[in-house]
């Protein structure tokens, strides 16, 4: 007889760094959350995203969205680079569809485009927009309050105020959708 494995969860433990979910956090079965990792409260990780806190903290504030298929890491310390970087992202952030986020921090209120990568040791301030498909290159600081895009990413324009109503809309559509996911799971 064939003895049945018990498929990983979704949510590990990797030595005494044990994730630590807020109220109300969903994560999906296909997501990855491992290691020194907090999530804040009514914050979603979506389809196939990887939190990796292995070597280094993770921190995520409440109603932020991690999107599918997002990969969040950090750089550990180490002889080149005594520190390391852990990844701090605020509350209220939109990380959309592909997104890598490496050992950086983002304030509250940060909305970061498809596909785009934000490098070891960058500062992105509240109130800022990353256009799908932009870098933001090591240790670089995006001022509030604008909209940059490219490879490196550089300010093309102040963000309206219709803009800055939209990361508190786009916040509480995604606590509302993930609260229908927990209601069916």
């Amino acid at each position: 007889m064939t003895e049945q494995l018990k498929p990983p969860s979704s949510i590990r433990s990797l030595g005494d760094a044990r994730p630590q979910l807020g109220e109300r956090v969903f994560v999906d079965p296909t997501a990855m959350v491992l290691g020194d990792v907090h999530i804040g409260d009514d914050s979603s990780i979506w389809p196939m995203a990887v939190v990796r806190g292995d070597m280094h903290q993770i921190r995520i504030g409440q109603r932020t969205s991690i999107q599918d298929n997002s990969v969040l890491h950090i750089t550990h310390a180490g002889p080149f680079n005594p520190d390391g970087y852990p990844l701090h992202i605020g509350d209220e952030c939109i990380i959309a569809h592909g997104v890598i986020l490496h050992g950086c921090t983002l304030a509250d209120h940060v909305l970061v485009g498809m596909g785009a990568i934000v490098m070891d040791g960058a500062v992105i301030e509240s109130e800022v927009i990353i256009a799908a498909g932009s870098v933001v290159s090591p240790g670089k600081h995006l001022q509030g309050g604008f909209l940059y895009r490219g490879s490196p990413a550089k300010p093309v324009r102040e963000i309206s105020s219709k803009e800055r109503e939209f990361f508190s809309y786009s916040a509480n559509n995604y606590v509302r959708l993930k609260d229908r996911h927990l209601a069916e799971s």
